[in-house]
This record gives C-alpha cells, sequence and structure tokens, in this order.
C-alpha cells in the first residue's frame, strides 16, 4: 500500500472497482471516471478535507476529556457566558432596577445587548437537543472507537 494518502484512495478506489463491477467494460469506464477525479484533484481535495476533520476530531477529543465542567474547553466558557448574560438580561438587570428605583435611584444601568449571545446559545441547546434525540434513539456514541 502507498504511503502517499492520495495514491492510497486511489489503489482503494481500484479494488473497490474490481469487486463492484464484475464486467471489464464497466469496470474501464468506472477506472476512466477515477482518473478522472485524480487528475482534476478532487481526490486531493477530499483527501485535504478528510485529513483536516480527522485534526478536528482529534482537538475534540482532547478538549472533552476532562471532567471539569470549567476546565473542559471552549464550549463551557461560551455555555457560561451565553447563560451568565441571558440571566442579567433577562432576570437580574429588571430585579436590580426595580429595587433600585424603589430606593429612589435614577441612574442607568448596563444594557447587554444579547441578540449574539442568543443565537450561539441557542445554537449549543440545539446541538444539545440533538444529542438527547440521538441518546432517546439508541445512538450509542460512547462506543465509537477514536484512534
Amino acid at each position: 500500500m502507498a504511503i502517499d494518502p492520495l495514491t492510497a484512495a486511489f489503489e482503494i478506489g481500484k479494488t473497490l472497482i474490481g469487486r463492484i463491477w464484475p464486467d471489464p467494460e464497466a469496470q474501464a469506464e468506472q477506472m476512466f471516471k477515477l482518473q478522472e477525479l485524480r487528475s482534476r484533484g478532487d481526490l486531493a481535495k477530499l483527501n485535504a478535507e478528510v485529513v483536516s476533520m480527522q485534526g478536528q476530531l482529534s482537538i475534540n477529543a482532547q478538549e472533552a476529556g476532562h471532567k471539569s465542567v470549567f476546565v473542559a474547553g471552549w464550549r463551557p466558557f461560551v455555555g457560561w457566558v451565553g447563560g451568565f448574560s441571558l440571566a442579567y438580561a433577562g432576570i437580574l438587570e429588571p430585579l436590580m432596577r426595580f429595587i433600585a428605583t424603589m430606593n429612589g435611584y435614577t441612574g442607568l444601568f448596563p444594557i447587554i445587548d444579547t441578540a449574539l449571545t442568543i443565537q450561539v446559545l441557542m445554537g449549543m441547546l440545539g446541538l444539545g437537543a440533538m444529542r438527547s434525540f440521538d441518546k432517546k434513539s439508541g445512538t450509542q456514541t460512547d462506543k465509537i472507537k477514536r484512534k
């Protein structure tokens, strides 16, 4: 087997073509298509994307490996910031404004623009809901082997 990933992918493609299409004419046609892909560089683009995805998966696995809710990477930070800003804008700021107004304070309170925060928070909640659906459907991601 070749060391170069592009050549290895091409060799695997040739082997698969030989197994999937027993007819020599169909094999020749599929080999021609594979050779076109190779010459256009589409296989190189695909290989580059796969290598990039594998690197990102490796980074994600390392980030998610820590058990502490505060240390496990950037995801908890985004969640905590989103949750705090939503709690401030929806609960703390109106409550503080009410209490301060009742005590005669007429100044301003800081206002957080939560448009971007809510978009990110809703995206994270959506991913969490998707994961919950996977668990309910019986998708066992804890059994996926990591290399």
